[in-house]
């Protein structure tokens, strides 16, 4: 009988002793659940490539290329000059629609308007104030306008922060109208001794050129400022019509130093963020 439970008693012990591991294994353990990922957004890079819109002013100083009129002298016809003493500058308002094409090199076209500006000049002869021919000297007053249509290129020297250098230049036509002028004739002897004459203003469209240069500044993404200068010349036309014998005035052509400033609007420049990228975690253990 001793024998017997020893026996039984070892049997027990082994059994419950390959049962523990079992048991061990069945005991539930929390899974790990891992923080899901999140990649921060992608910044796409806006396209070089793009149109946009331009609007600028600015103030420009005007300089009267010599011109000249004739005069009728008994049967021929007596061609004099005109110099200008003085041109009032005008200001300009304009815009524009242009085509980025690479990171160096951009085009638009433009119309500008040159408003208020005043030419004084003088000229020199002979006049006849009732009491025979003596030497005179006139002074010309005329008001002046400009609307000028230009195809124009740039180069940009790359951008340095928000700056941007550029030169450029551009050609196109002007429609110059001159007002009436007005031309005051005084004896040379006798200044108080002088006569009036009013001569109808000339219209007309011309060839001009542009050189430019000057810095363009990112305000956003979309929008940039822009500062510069630009040199512009008008070809010689018409001036002014005929009146007491003398006339059809032709100017020599305008030169102009102009200071601009105005804002470009890009379309399309803004890049538009990648949506976040989330990562779902691990699929959880399961456990049978």
């Amino acid at each position: 009988m001793k024998t017997a439970a020893k026996f039984l008693l070892g049997g027990a012990a082994l059994v419950a002793a390959g049962a523990a591991p079992a048991m061990a294994a069945d005991i539930y353990e929390p899974p790990v659940i891992e923080t899901p990922y999140y990649a921060p957004p992608e910044q796409v890079p806006a396209p070089v490539a793009g149109w946009y819109l331009r609007g600028d002013v600015g103030f420009a100083w005007h300089k009267f290329h010599e011109g000249y009129y004739a005069v009728a002298d008994d049967y021929d016809l007596v061609t004099k000059s005109i110099f200008g003493s003085s041109f009032r500058g005008s200001y300009s308002i304009g815009g524009g629609v242009g085509y980025k094409a690479t990171d160096y090199f951009r085009t638009d076209l433009t119309l500008d308007y040159w408003g208020n500006g005043e030419y004084t000049g003088e000229t020199f002869g002979i006049c006849n104030f009732g009491n025979g021919d003596v030497s005179c000297s006139s002074t010309d007053i005329a008001t002046f306008t400009a609307l000028t249509l230009m195809a124009n290129a740039y180069v940009d020297f790359g951008t340095y922060g928000r700056f941007t250098p550029y030169v450029g230049g551009g050609i196109g036509g002007s429609y110059v109208r001159w007002g009436e002028l007005e031309n005051k004739a005084c004896n040379d002897a006798d200044s108080d001794e002088c006569y009036y004459g009013y001569h109808e203003g000339a219209s007309g469209w011309r060839f001009a050129y542009a050189v430019m240069a000057g810095v363009s500044v990112d305000v956003s993404c979309n929008v940039a400022a822009d500062v510069g200068y630009k040199f512009q010349h008008i070809y010689g036309g018409s001036m002014f019509g005929t009146y007491d014998g003398a006339g059809f005035g032709h100017d020599g052509g305008i030169s102009s130093h102009q200071v601009k400033a105005g804002l470009r609007y890009k379309f399309g420049a803004c890049s538009e963020p990648a949506p976040p990228v989330y990562i779902p975690p691990e699929p959880l253990p399961v456990y049978k």
